[in-house]
């Protein structure tokens, strides 16, 4: 009985977490939406393509000083 319970709260667990996912997922695709919006008013239409954002401030990989 007492691993029927652990099952049914760790199904409980992954269903609560797959419903955050596809929200995020929704929250994403309408800032998407929204952004491109505003730049088609705005006159910048880039056809549909994806702007690139950084996920980071960091650099996308370090750069080493060149040695001689």
């Amino acid at each position: 009985m007492y691993e029927l319970e652990l099952h049914r709260i760790r199904a409980a667990e992954l269903r609560r977490a797959a419903q955050h996912d596809r929200l995020v997922r929704e929250a994403v695709r309408l800032r998407r939406a929204a952004r491109a919006a505003r730049a088609a008013r705005a006159g910048h239409a880039d056809h549909g393509a994806p702007v690139a954002e950084p996920h980071t401030d960091r650099p996308r990989r370090h750069r080493l000083p060149r040695t001689t």
